[in-house]
C-alpha cells in the first residue's frame, strides 16, 4: 500500500510489521481510523494493524514487544522508532458496564473483527498490496459524508455507550452528517450515557469544541441532549445553550483550546467561580482551568469598573484606565489580551465608551506589568520601613506596582523606597 498521508518513518515500519506477520504464515491488515485518514487526505497520526495472530504468536515474531492489552488482544510492536498496536481478530459480547466488553474471543475471519467496531468509516482494512476489504460500506459512506453504525445503531451504543459522543466527534470534526437510522439510535441510548467516566466524555467533549467545526459539534451535542445524562455536573438547559450557540460565531477563529472554553462559559454567563468548580467536576487539567477562570476574572473586573463608570463625570476616562490596569495587572497580561480576543471573537466591543483597541493600547503602554520588574524589592522595602515582613509587605508592592504601571511613579529604586516610606505613613 500506497501512503501518502502518513509519515515515511511510520508507514516504512507498519509495512515491516504487516510484511513479518505474513511471513509467519498469518493474515495481517492495516486497520481503522489510519485508512480512514487516508482515504479522506487526513494527516494519518497512527497506524493500527489487525491480524490473524494469536498475541503469543505476535510476540514470537517481533524482538521489542510491550502487551498493552494482552486479554484483549493488543501487542504494541516496537518498529524503528514507532510504536504500533496489532490487534488479534476478535469479537466482543457481554458489555456490562456499557464500555468495556466482557468477554472477548478470538476469531479466524479478518470481517468478523470489523463486524464489532463503531462505525463504518472505521471498519475498512487494507493489505500490504493495496487490496482493500470493506463489508459494510464504508468507503461509500466516506464519499456521502455520513457517520453510520456498523449493524443497529442501538446495538453499538448500548454496548458502548462513549459511541454516541464518538459519533457527534466525528461528525463535527469531519463535517459530516448522520444516519437517520444512527441518530434515532443515539436518541433512545442516549440515557447510557450515565454510565461513563467523567474524564471519557470530557476528553470527547475537548476534541469537538477544539476542533475545526466547533459550532456544528455544539450544536449536535445540543439537539442530542447527550451531556445533561452524563455524570459530570450540567447547569444549563436547552435553551441556555441555544441562546450560546448565538453567541459563538467566532468560534473557530480562536486557536487556543482555552479561548474557546473561556468563550463558550462566557457565552453560557458562567461567573469564574461557577466556571472553575464546573471545570474541576469536569476533570479538566490544572493549566486548561485555571487559564479559563483567569479570563474569566477579567471580565469580571471590567465589567465591575464599567457599571461603577458615569461617563458624565470628570476623569471617567482616568478612573477606567486605571480599572482596566490593575485588572492587568491581577490576572497577568495574557488573561487580558485573552479576555479580548474571546470579545472580538463573540462579535461584541465592549460597550462605550471604552473599546478593545483603546484597551490594548492601554496595556501596551504599561512600563511594567509584573512584581518582578519592579526596581524595588520586598527585602529592601522591609529593610527601609524597619518591619517584619507580612501580609502588609505584599499589599504595598502591588500599591507601588499599579502606581509604576499606571504612570505615576518612574521604577525608579529610590523613588520607590520614598513612595513606600510615605505609604507605610498613611497607612
Amino acid at each position: 500500500m500506497e501512503w501518502r498521508m502518513a509519515p515515511p518513518g511510520m508507514a516504512g515500519a507498519a509495512g515491516t510489521v504487516v510484511a513479518g506477520l505474513l511471513a509467519g504464515g498469518h493474515e495481517a491488515y492495516f486497520v481503522g481510523g489510519c485508512l480512514r485518514d487516508e482515504l479522506l487526505g487526513r494527516p494519518v497520526h497512527d497506524i493500527d494493524i489487525t491480524t490473524s495472530a494469536l498475541p503469543e504468536e505476535v510476540m514470537s515474531l517481533f524482538p521489542r514487544c510491550v502487551p498493552t492489552g494482552l486479554a484483549h488482544g493488543t501487542i504494541t510492536v516496537l518498529q524503528e522508532g514507532y510504536s504500533l498496536e496489532v490487534t488479534t481478530y476478535r469479537t466482543e459480547s457481554g458489555y456490562a458496564d456499557h464500555r468495556r466488553p466482557e468477554h472477548v474471543v478470538f476469531v479466524r475471519d479478518v470481517r468478523e473483527d470489523l463486524r464489532r467496531r463503531d462505525f463504518t468509516i472505521n471498519a475498512i482494512c487494507c493489505g500490504l498490496d493495496g487490496g482493500r476489504i470493506d463489508p459494510f460500506g464504508g468507503e461509500r459512506d466516506l464519499k456521502l459524508r455520513v457517520i453510520r453504525c456498523v449493524g443497529e445503531a442501538e446495538e453499538r451504543f448500548e454496548e458502548d455507550a462513549l459511541r454516541m459522543l464518538r459519533c457527534v466527534r466525528f461528525a463535527s470534526v469531519l463535517d459530516f452528517a448522520i444516519a437517520k437510522n444512527t441518530w434515532r439510535g443515539l436518541l433512545r441510548q442516549r440515557d447510557k450515557l450515565a454510565h461513563i467516566a467523567v474524564e471519557r466524555v470530557r476528553a470527547e467533549v475537548e476534541r469537538i469544541l477544539e476542533g475545526p467545526h466547533p459550532q456544528r459539534g455544539l450544536g449536535l451535542l445540543l439537539r442530542s441532549g447527550l451531556l445533561p445524562r452524563g455524570k459530570a455536573p450540567f447547569p444549563w438547559t436547552g435553551r441556555d445553550l441555544a441562546a450560546a450557540a448565538a453567541r459563538l460565531a467566532g468560534l473557530g477563529n480562536l486557536e487556543s483550546a482555552r479561548l474557546r472554553w473561556a468563550l463558550l462559559m462566557h457565552a453560557l454567563g458562567s461567573s469564574a467561580q461557577c466556571a472553575d468548580e464546573l471545570l474541576r467536576a469536569w476533570t479538566f487539567p490544572g493549566a486548561t482551568r485555571t487559564g479559563v477562570v483567569a479570563v474569566l476574572r477579567v471580565r469580571e473586573a471590567w465589567d465591575a469598573a464599567l457599571l461603577s463608570a458615569r461617563p458624565e463625570a470628570s476623569g471617567a476616562g482616568e478612573r477606567l484606565r486605571r480599572r482596566w490596569i490593575a485588572a492587568v495587572l491581577g490576572q497577568g497580561q495574557s488573561a487580558a489580551e485573552g479576555w479580548l480576543t474571546v470579545l472580538e471573537a463573540a462579535g461584541a466591543d465592549t460597550a462605550s465608551p471604552v473599546t478593545t483597541s483603546l484597551l490594548r493600547s492601554w496595556t501596551a503602554e504599561m512600563p511594567i506589568r509584573t512584581l518582578a520588574e519592579l526596581a524595588v524589592s520586598g527585602h529592601e522595602v522591609t529593610a527601609a520601613l524597619e518591619k517584619r515582613p507580612g501580609p502588609w509587605l505584599g499589599v504595598l508592592l502591588n500599591q507601588l506596582l499599579l502606581a509604576v504601571a499606571a504612570g505615576d511613579l518612574a521604577n525608579d529604586n529610590q523613588l520607590l523606597l520614598q513612595a513606600a516610606q510615605r505609604m507605610d505613613r498613611d497607612e
